[in-house]
């Protein structure tokens, strides 16, 4: 049986959870979201416990079981406590502000780039290189923080771009040249 997948997911306290066949529904103080998860598999809530089975042993199964039990956790995690991705502005000139409820970037191109939130993420800009992306789901908050790098990712030439606060550039030498200046 998958490790993962017979752990059960701990209801904490201020989280309501409901859960309607295979559709789960998990509503906190950071906000409600809904998944509905494969019909194979079986979930229920035991006292302040969601426990997911599997019916038998077959791959697509046991793939599935580990699976629905993480994103039931992350629902749970995210609204309870939320997500939060760091992103880092590295480069002469380049900044970011907020405009409304709009991402204004300055990445070094003849433009700036206007990058709008979707529902249910929130920006935080604490300084001009610092961009806070937050939210309760885990997907959107990665994925709006990966759209927002691809703006300009980081090069490995002088590191420039944006990139994660965790994130580690590997360096290149630049040309070598031939013996001259």
């Amino acid at each position: 049986m998958s490790r993962i997948g017979r752990k059960p997911v701990a209801v904490p306290a201020g989280v309501d959870v409901k859960i309607d066949g295979t559709t789960v529904t998990v509503k906190g103080p950071k906000g409600s979201l809904t998944g509905t998860y494969n019909s194979k598999l079986s979930i229920a809530l035991e006292g302040n416990e969601i426990i997911v089975t599997r019916p038998d042993d077959e791959k697509e199964s046991r793939a599935l079981h580990g699976l629905t039990r993480t994103l039931i956790h992350n629902m749970v995690e995210g609204v309870n406590n939320g997500y939060s991705k760091e992103l880092e502005i590295n480069g002469i000139g380049y900044k970011a502000a907020m405009q409304g409820k709009d991402l204004v970037l300055t990445v070094g191109y003849s433009h700036v780039v206007n990058v709008k939130a979707p529902e249910g993420i929130t920006i935080a800009v604490p300084a001009p290189n610092k961009i806070v992306i937050s939210g309760a789901d885990k997907v959107k908050v990665g994925q709006f923080a990966a759209e927002v790098r691809g703006v300009r990712p980081p090069e490995p030439y002088k590191g420039k771009g944006i990139k994660y606060v965790d994130e580690y550039i590997r360096r290149k030498e630049g040309k070598a040249g031939k013996g001259g200046k």
